[in-house]
């Protein structure tokens, strides 16, 4: 492999949609799973793909995962899958993170070597929010899977215009909320009042039409 690598073992819903995700971005992408249709699945999308039972001792090794930046245990559900898993790729892959089905799970996988423990459901609105702050957002706070609200700063054609001609519900499909100065916070807002330079708006609405504001990266 060349460039960033990652080994995704266990191709669930969360183990395919990272390896798809990570090779649609371009990473190399090691995607290792005991199931033959998940193999297929996956196969034309990853750099490659693998059917294996990770269970058995040293068979990770045999498939080269320890030359990997990146490993991702996603086979929480079989705990001997997980905690065999672990064991193994701890002995040379630099960063390890482990998906756990629960609080203890996850411990066990803090100690026998994983990095990072994963917990996908609970995690699920962070990674979302640090999504959106890394694409240009100066701050995100997401409410549902849907709608987030987010901070980014006034895009240039709105400086000197109203909220009022602006008309964000009607055109942009998002709701402002507050007008930050520096430490000064308007949640009165007057539709009226001219938008200043250098201001950051704060708006509510659906994470695909916030993106929009995000400023270039």
């Amino acid at each position: 492999m060349s460039g960033k690598s990652f080994a995704v073992i266990g191709l669930g819903q969360f183990g395919m949609t990272l390896a798809k995700e990570l090779a649609n971005a371009d990473y190399d992408v090691l995607a290792i799973d005991d199931k033959d249709e998940n193999i297929q699945e996956i196969a034309d999308t990853v750099t490659y793909a693998v059917r294996a039972d990770v269970r058995e001792p040293g068979i990770l090794k045999s498939l080269g995962v320890q030359n990997v930046d990146v490993a991702i245990i996603a086979v929480a559900e079989n705990m001997e899958a997980s905690i065999t898993a672990t064991m193994q790729v701890d002995l040379g892959v630099p960063l390890v993170l482990a998906k756990a089905m629960n609080s203890l799970h996850g411990r066990i996988l803090e100690k026998i070597g994983a990095d990072q423990v994963i917990y996908p459901e609970r995690s699920m609105g962070i990674r979302v929010a640090r999504n959106f702050t890394a694409s240009g957002f100066e701050d995100v706070f997401e409410l549902s899977t849907e709608f987030s609200m987010a901070e980014f700063r006034i895009p240039g054609e709105w400086v000197g215009k109203s909220l009022s001609e602006i008309r964000l519900r009607e055109q942009h499909h998002i709701n402002m909320v507050a007008v930050k100065h520096g430490d000064s916070v308007n949640v009165n807002l007057n539709p009226a009042e001219k938008l200043e330079a250098g201001c950051i708006l704060v708006a509510v609405g659906k994470n695909e039409d916030l993106n929009k504001f995000r400023k270039p990266l």
